[in-house]
């Protein structure tokens, strides 16, 4: 049996960043507030708790003083900030430079003088920490769209700024530009700003010729990974022989019958040494079922 991982699998730039920023500091001192899951993936979250890592909410920030907190790469509102500021609170920043830039051209887009001010609408998921400092840029006036279907909330007869989420889908935004158009006011100013970032976007190919290339696929992803439902969705639609699992100790040795090659892949949010786990686990069940 042959056992691969996806090259192109694992943790995006932005993830491996706050990451390593955390295991510096926790190098140093031993001890560092996260505001949030670091990572949607619980294994993960769990090394790293080990090492010092403890988790807070926004309710726990505003009781801290004096403290060390990360900020994790989907990003935060200014409010947090002010928080952090009132409270002594030291800010190491891991938000991602590609949300960072989004938030700046929200920003500036909201800064316009009233009467020029556009719609702001983004095409992301609700309540996402992502999407929740992005509509932070707006004094929460943003309009928040998860499909074609959440459409009839905007003004047609208005202009309007079209942003999306970085990690939503391609094919999904295209479609809602076109329905925004289709929908607007002749002669009322519509813009579209494509945000998405490539190198999750452009996943979704590889991991379907991954799939596709193999005759069973391992999916690893956290079960909060927005990320990890899209990638799974497409892997299982490329490979019907795709099963999703947290870790290693979800593998069911049937789902491996007769099987010539086995793939292992997983979402932004899953750490390299997790799908080297699978990897070692279906090894050593192909060595305890092979006949000596």
């Amino acid at each position: 049996m042959r056992v691969e991982i996806d090259k192109d699998s694992g943790f995006c730039f932005g993830v491996v960043t706050a990451i390593t920023k955390a295991e510096e500091e926790l190098e140093k001192s031993g001890t560092l507030f996260c505001l949030g899951d670091i990572v949607h993936n619980s294994d993960e979250v769990q090394r790293l708790a080990q090492k010092g890592l403890t988790v807070i909410t926004h309710s726990d920030l505003k009781n801290l003083h004096n403290v060390k907190v990360l900020l994790r790469a989907h990003g935060e509102p200014p409010s947090t900030y002010d928080t952090a500021r009132k409270n002594g609170v030291e800010i190491i920043d891991a938000t991602c430079p590609v949300v960072l830039r989004l938030q700046q051209r929200i920003k500036k887009s909201f800064s316009a003088d009233e009467t020029e001010r556009p719609q702001i609408v983004i095409y992301g998921k609700k309540g996402h920490a992502e999407v929740n400092g992005l509509v932070g840029q707006t004094c929460g006036e943003a309009i928040v769209v998860e499909s074609i279907d959440e459409l009839d909330k905007i003004d047609f007869t208005r202009p309007i700024a079209l942003y999306s989420q970085t990690t939503k889908s391609l094919d999904g935004f295209r479609q809602v530009i076109e329905r925004i158009k289709e929908r607007m006011t002749p002669g009322v100013k519509f813009e579209s700003f494509d945000t998405i970032c490539r190198q999750v976007a452009n996943r979704v190919d590889k991991i379907r010729r991954f799939a596709s290339s193999h005759n069973v696929v391992l999916f690893v992803a956290g079960k909060k990974s927005s990320n990890g439902k899209v990638l799974y969705a497409n892997c299982l639609e490329e490979n019907p022989r795709t099963y999703l699992i947290s870790n290693a100790s979800e593998i069911d040795p049937a789902w491996l019958s007769g099987a010539e090659t086995v793939g292992i892949c997983g979402a932004t949010s899953t750490p390299r040494w997790l799908m080297e786990e699978v990897r070692d686990r279906i090894e050593d069940m192909h060595i305890e079922n092979t006949p000596d």
